[in-house]
C-alpha cells in the first residue's frame, strides 16, 4: 500500500553532481541534450566504476513529442540507445546512456501529444538504486528527509524543497537495473555525489552527500 507524508521543513536533495573523463565533452553533450542548467560537472577521481553504477536519471515532460525531442537531441550528440521510446502502461518513455556512462529515462504519463515538443522538463527524479529500499528510507528519514510516497520494499520518494524540479527517490536496486535494460551487476564509484543541507555523509549503499 502507498503511504504519504509531508512535514513543513524538510531536508531535500539541491543539486546533482556528475563525475566525468571528460569536462568539455561532457559540457558539449549535456548543453546539447538540453539539461546542463540542471547539473554540476567535475572531474573524474582516481576511483573506478565498472558495470551498473547503481543510479538513473529521469526527466518526466508533458507529453510524447517531448519525450521524442529530448531522446533524439541526446542521440544527436552520442548518446547510446538502452531502450527505444515505446508506450507502456503508464505512459510514454525511453531510456539512453550518455558518453559518460549515465543512464538517463525521459518519460510522460500521457500517452497521446496534445501539443508540439516544448523541450521544458517537469521534473528531475535521481532514482537510487538500493538493497534494501525501506532501510534506507528509514536513514533518510533519519537525516531530515521527508517521505513524499512510499511503496513497501519496492519504491521511496522523498518530498522537494518546492524551489526546483529535483527530486529524489530510491528503487530496489535490481528492479532499476531490469527498467532501464542493463545488468544489475557492477563495482566501484557511482560517479554522481548529491548535495543538500547538513553536514557530508555518505548513505547505505555508498552515495556520498556534500
Amino acid at each position: 500500500m502507498a503511504t504519504t507524508a509531508s512535514t513543513a521543513s524538510h531536508t531535500s536533495l539541491a543539486s546533482v553532481t556528475l563525475e566525468v573523463a571528460d569536462l568539455e565533452a561532457a559540457q558539449r553533450f549535456y548543453t546539447a541534450f538540453g539539461v546542463a542548467d540542471h547539473l554540476i560537472l567535475k572531474a573524474a577521481s582516481e576511483a573506478t566504476a565498472t558495470g551498473f553504477r547503481g543510479f538513473t536519471l529521469a526527466l518526466t515532460v508533458s507529453g510524447p513529442a517531448t519525450v521524442d525531442g529530448f531522446l533524439g537531441a541526446a542521440v544527436d550528440a552520442g548518446a547510446t540507445v538502452l531502450k527505444p521510446a515505446a508506450k507502456s502502461l503508464w505512459g510514454y518513455g525511453g531510456v539512453v546512456q550518455a558518453p559518460d556512462g549515465t543512464i538517463w529515462k525521459v518519460a510522460t504519463s500521457a500517452k497521446k501529444d496534445t501539443g508540439p515538443d516544448t523541450r521544458r522538463i517537469d521534473e528531475m527524479v535521481l532514482l537510487l538504486g538500493v538493497e534494501d529500499v525501506k532501510a534506507t528510507k528509514r536513514f533518510y528519514v533519519g537525516r531530515g528527509l521527508a517521505v513524499a510516497k512510499s511503496f513497501g520494499g519496492k519504491y521511496a520518494e522523498f518530498a522537494s524543497d518546492g524551489s526546483g524540479t529535483l527530486k529524489l527517490a530510491l528503487y530496489k536496486r535490481s528492479g532499476l537495473a531490469k527498467d532501464l535494460g542493463v545488468p544489475a551487476d557492477g563495482d566501484g564509484s557511482h560517479r554522481v555525489v548529491l548535495a543538500g543541507a547538513g553536514t557530508p555523509f555518505t548513505d547505505p549503499d555508498g552515495f556520498t552527500w556534500e
